[in-house]
């Protein structure tokens, strides 16, 4: 970041701990002065029906999907509150966060749980000149992805019309653009960025 002409620090977090949180947030106003975007993008998935979820993995998966997202979101509100400054929150979502697929379970649970948060902070603070929403991506072309088998990896691309996977930098350009007062007028709602995954 620094060396593109930025500037940034590192704040060390566990983003399921209410101290952690706080702690980041107040770590980067002493350091800029103010808070005016809170981009919550945290996610860990887990296999499995609703009969084959362990207790413990449904625990773990909606503590950093959605438990995470609800912290990040409410400490950042209170400060743009404070601050009477206004602000964006974007949150990470899903396509589970509105279609559901056989196996996923816990992580379509959370990512939905994220959708209807992101619309209540959306228009619950809408008049503060707060703004909240959420990227909703298909699936994306990463190292994790790509370890999986070559047949594997392929039928993930055959279920986005648009024939292959989101890249990160398409995903990322979504985020910035509804943290930027382009997206001034937008709140409560989803981007999908999904290759028509969900259209069809």
């Amino acid at each position: 970041i620094k060396a593109a002409g930025g500037d940034a620090i590192f704040v060390r977090a566990d983003v399921t701990s209410e101290d952690d949180i706080t702690n980041l947030i107040a770590k980067a106003v002493e350091a800029f002065g103010k808070l005016d975007v809170m981009v919550a993008n945290s996610g860990i998935a887990t296999l499995g029906d609703p009969h084959e979820v362990e207790t413990a993995d449904w625990d773990r998966v909606l503590n950093v999907n959605l438990k995470a997202v609800f912290l990040c979101d409410k400490y950042a509100i209170r400060q743009m509150l404070k601050q009477g400054t206004g602000g964006a929150i974007v949150n990470t979502g899903s396509i589970h966060s509105f279609v559901a697929k056989p196996g996923v379970t816990a992580y379509a649970a959370a990512k939905g749980g994220v959708a209807m948060l992101t619309k209540m902070a959306g228009t619950s603070y809408a008049a503060k000149g707060i703004r909240a929403n959420f990227v909703a991506p298909g699936y994306v072309d990463t190292p994790l992805l790509a370890a999986l088998p070559p047949e594997a990896f392929e039928a993930l691309k055959q279920l986005h019309p648009i024939g292959r996977l989101a890249k990160p930098i398409e995903v990322a350009k979504a985020v910035t653009f509804l943290a930027s007062d382009d997206a001034s007028f937008i709140t409560g709602t989803s981007l999908l960025v999904d290759g028509g995954y969900t259209a069809v």
